[in-house]
């Protein structure tokens, strides 16, 4: 009986925006001799990280097919799809549901390519898929100069070489024809100018898994990338928060990237996608209308009625827009039901975060303003003057809870580099969020409307600059 061909595909897409300028990339690897057989690659126009993602995935198992005539026959083929996007992985892989609409046909077209025993699914962590991504970045560096990836121009294979198959998980069963796919990848590195070291990249291979590209701005859930060494990958979710406080960077290209405002921005370098923190306030308590002081050292409430509707309302409006990679949520009961909601329209887990939790008011806590102003008047004339002023009773002064706020900003910064996260959590963290991004002093705390269930966006970028994107958008309510 003949032995099927084994591939290792690695495959990756990103966006420039989320959705923005987007483009794929992917490589068809011998898991034996660990040379490249195939790379694919192309600018796709503006699109979202997960439509990039599904397409280079495509791309892989199309380039992969292309190299074995009768690769859709049963025990023909073997491959394992290695991909640092979780949600496309655990989608192909059957245990995770397919919600939204622009996924589900991007899927179907890529479990057409080959038979269901054919093909495996694996996440890496992002930096072990350097050569895919590298290649989705050539593809969206040629987008922005007006053109598409040319495979002899690509150096990819050279930026992460591959001497051997070391660190490849091998496909399960025998090695198959491993000599053929490797005399192949020397035969197409021999007939390449000047290119002696290289690994190969049939050019046949290449442009057989290109043409998937439609520029469609779907949903958008993986990670996306800029032209750097090494992975700063996606940014923002809203239509509204990418229009906001923008530098156009490359007027020829279809759309421009997004970079930090800053003082000479105009011969700055590509910083690269930035983190971008999607900052939701929770949905309504029983406190909420009332206007109490609600903190972390009261009664914790749950969401009201009104609450969970809202939180529904959001949960609907961010899975429609489909650019929530990760969610992160304050300890306190109305930010984790809240994160509940959206987090079961998505398909993702919420991560608890302490340092997103609201102040503690202290004995302030229940009290309307004006009950705190007669019960307490001195101190609360005290904290309206000065930020290191605390609520009676051994409340957080905003000058305390701006040192968590900001330690909890470069944990999660540094965590989700070039990804787009959700916050849950609370007035005061968000407005601290804001103000320390925008370099503006403590009262500017007073000066910002912040409602129940409202969103708010600010991205921070790779030079530690940080762009308030959205305030206060309330838009998925109405």
């Amino acid at each position: 009986m003949t032995q099927p061909r084994q591939f290792v595909i690695e495959a990756d897409g990103g966006s420039r925006g989320n959705p923005g300028p987007a483009g794929y990339g992917a490589v068809v690897i011998d898991p034996v001799t660990g040379e490249t057989l195939a790379e694919a690659a192309e600018y796709i126009g503006v699109a979202t990280n997960n439509v990039a993602e599904y397409k280079g995935l495509i791309a892989g198992l199309r380039a992969a097919k292309a190299l074995v005539p009768d690769a859709s026959a049963d025990g023909a083929l073997q491959v394992r799809v290695r991909m640092d996007s979780k949600l496309v992985v655990e989608q192909m892989s059957g245990r995770w549901k397919i919600k939204h609409p622009d996924m589900k046909p991007l899927a179907a077209e890529a479990a057409r390519i080959l038979p269901a025993s054919a093909v495996t699914y694996e996440w890496i962590p992002r930096e072990k898929n350097k050569h895919a991504d590298r290649l989705a970045n050539e593809a969206m560096d040629a987008g922005k100069r007006g053109k598409q990836w040319e495979p002899s121009a690509s150096t990819a294979a050279l930026d992460t070489p591959r001497p051997s198959a070391a660190g490849l998980p091998p496909v399960s069963g025998p090695p198959g024809d491993a000599a053929a796919g490797a005399a192949k990848a020397r035969a197409a590195l021999a007939s390449r100018p000047g290119a002696a070291s290289a690994p190969a990249r049939p050019a046949q291979a290449g442009r057989a898994a290109q043409g998937n590209g439609t520029g469609q701005a779907g949903q958008g859930n993986g990670t996306g990338q800029a032209a750097q060494a090494d992975r700063p990958a996606s940014t923002d979710r809203t239509a509204q928060e990418g229009q906001a406080g923008q530098v156009d960077r490359a007027a020829q290209a279809a759309q421009a990237d997004r970079t930090a405002p800053q003082v000479g921005w105009g011969a700055a370098p590509d910083l690269g996608a930035p983190a971008t923190f999607v900052l939701l306030r929770h949905g309504e308590t029983a406190l909420t209308p009332e206007k109490r002081f609600s903190g972390s050292g009261g009664s914790d409430p749950a969401l009201s009625p009104t609450g969970r509707h809202q939180a529904e309302r959001i949960a609907r409006s961010l899975a429609e827009r489909g650019t929530i990679e990760e969610i992160v949520s304050s300890p306190l009961r109305r930010c984790r039901e809240t994160a509940a909601a959206v987090a079961a329209r998505l398909g993702l887990e919420v991560r608890i975060e302490d340092g997103l939790r609201e102040t503690d008011f202290g004995a302030w806590e229940g009290l309307t303003f004006a009950e705190v102003r007669e019960r307490y008047g001195p101190d609360l004339e005290a904290w309206l003057a000065s930020a290191k002023a605390a609520p009676t009773g051994g409340g957080e002064s905003f000058a305390e809870v701006a040192r968590r706020v900001a330690a909890t900003r470069d944990r999660l910064t540094a965590r989700h580099a070039g990804r787009t996260v959700l916050l849950v959590t609370h007035v005061t963290p968000i407005k601290t969020l804001v103000r320390l991004a925008l370099g503006a002093p403590p009262e500017a705390m007073f000066r910002m409307e912040l409602s129940a269930a409202s969103v708010s966006a600010v991205a921070y970028y790779a030079d530690g600059n940080a762009s308030v994107r959205v305030l206060n958008d309330t838009s998925h309510l109405r």
